[in-house]
């Protein structure tokens, strides 16, 4: 009973995360790829928001899917190619969409819980702190792939942990091994950076029981062709996604963002005293991390090294490819084996300080604007002004209008922004909604005042 009320409330408190988020860039990729509009053709004068609803609503084939991603975009299929299912059924509405990944993530938890049974560590502590962590949370609402490649690779690293549990039935040892490796194969062709756990799980299963190595390894490879089909066709694809890398400003990135990963922004809540609160936060986690070092738990060195492979891992990409690719949704395929370590090693008393301010993270996940991307409240505030709304193209016409349109109301007369973009001589509002480079150039080129929304002229 205690299990089922535990997903009960996860599922709740998941799907009101879900329902209260404003949609975001990159879910609007989600969106227009699965309708199959990938790069939706906008009008070129004014319209309305209602007269293009039609391009969200869509139904994309499964190849048409597979070919927009390889020529313009960096993320294999398969992800995708569940949400077009899933939209097909559960409807088209941008909450749907969040809803699988609602789902994945509960599926993640169950066996985050089977794990946590098989490896002897409190369950409920354990599924408490990696749900109630703000990278976890996050990207398990979020319509995007994480929560499935994060389920996959929980999965991976369950089935490893049982083949090698397996000392006197091989043969079953083998199928755990290989079932283990299509499920990381799985998670790889749902994020190229979910390699990063399926790499940390091989190593501990080559140091733990190298004779499985092989079959595990079998399994992975079922994906490894079309994984690379797809990476080698969108390896050019944009080139100029994040900033060029330096080690000390990359170090500093991954604290921040692995911080952020687990308490979220409860610094940017704390106004002046945000650095104090910073500070609090890293004590408190470095506190949590000795208990973890001085408690030693059998099977610490596979979670260890699946906590810390997505950190590393990011890093020695931004080595290798001089960009700096570190961002909590990255990061937060660490947290499901961070927790298995914080669960069996924190005393009482500071694993309930853990969870009342990670619960604060989760409250500020749901409601604090600073959390949110600027796009729908944008909307909302223009449509007050009942006049024509200047929107920014930006740099591929997807993740500013996506979310913007999709929360403006039907009659909302929007006009989107291109260099050199003529405006009809009647008021107007600029809707300052600029989360990329373009957009922010041309908002500066027009001479409007600064604002999310404001009354303006362009020159």
């Amino acid at each position: 009973m205690r299990m089922i009320g535990f997903f009960l409330a996860a599922a709740v408190l998941l799907t009101a995360i879900a329902w209260l988020r404003a949609p975001e860039y990159d879910e609007a990729y989600s969106i227009f790829l699965t309708a199959g509009h990938a790069r939706p053709a906008w009008p070129t004068g004014v319209f309305t928001a209602g007269a293009v609803r039609f391009l969200y609503t869509g139904h994309a084939s499964f190849a048409q899917i597979a070919h927009d991603l390889r020529i313009g975009d960096v993320h294999p299929p398969l992800y995708f190619w569940g949400l077009k299912i899933w939209r097909s059924v559960a409807g088209p509405s941008w909450f749907a969409a969040r809803m699988l990944s609602v789902l994945f993530t509960l599926i993640g938890l169950w066996l985050l819980a089977r794990l946590a049974t098989a490896a002897k560590i409190p369950v409920f502590p354990a599924l408490f702190l990696a749900l109630l962590s703000y990278g976890f949370a996050y990207t398990g609402i979020t319509a995007r792939g994480f929560a499935l490649a994060q389920m996959c690779n929980i999965a991976g690293v369950y089935l490893l942990f049982l083949c090698v549990r397996q000392r006197r039935r091989r043969v079953l040892a083998l199928i755990c091994a290989l079932a283990g490796g299509v499920a990381f194969g799985a998670a790889c062709f749902t994020n190229y950076l979910a390699l990063f756990t399926a790499c940390a799980a091989f190593l501990w299963l080559l140091l733990t029981r190298p004779r499985l190595l092989p079959a595990a390894l079998a399994g992975f490879c079922c994906f490894l062709p079309a994984c690379a089909w797809f990476f080698m066709a969108q390896r050019h694809s944009r080139l100029g996604q994040f900033e060029p890398f330096s080690p000390l400003h990359a170090l500093v990135l991954l604290a921040k963002d692995s911080g952020a990963t687990i308490f979220g922004g409860l610094p940017l809540y704390a106004g002046h005293f945000g650095t104090a609160v910073t500070l609090a936060l890293g004590t408190l986690f470095l506190i949590c991390i000795g208990y973890v070092l001085h408690h030693r738990h059998a099977y610490a060195s596979l979670f260890t090294l699946a906590a810390i492979a997505p950190p590393c891992g990011l890093f020695a990409l931004g080595l290798i490819f001089s960009n700096t690719p570190i961002e909590i949704r990255y990061l937060a395929f660490s947290t499901p084996f961070l927790a298995l370590l914080l669960a069996p090693a924190l005393p009482r008393p500071l694993l309930a300080l853990m969870l009342i301010v990670q619960t604060c993270a989760i409250a500020g996940l749901a409601f604090a604007p600073a959390t949110m991307q600027p796009q729908a409240r944008a909307a909302r505030e223009a449509a007050a002004y009942n006049a024509l709304v200047l929107l920014p193209h930006g740099n591929d016409g997807v993740g500013i209008p996506g979310p913007f349109i999709a929360t403006a109301p039907d009659n909302m007369r929007i006009l989107l922004l291109h260099p050199g973009t003529r405006v009809p001589d009647e008021p107007t509002v600029l809707a300052a909604a600029a989360i990329d480079n373009e957009s922010r150039a041309l908002i500066a080129e027009t001479g409007c005042p600064s604002g999310l929304v404001v009354i303006c002229r362009p020159r």
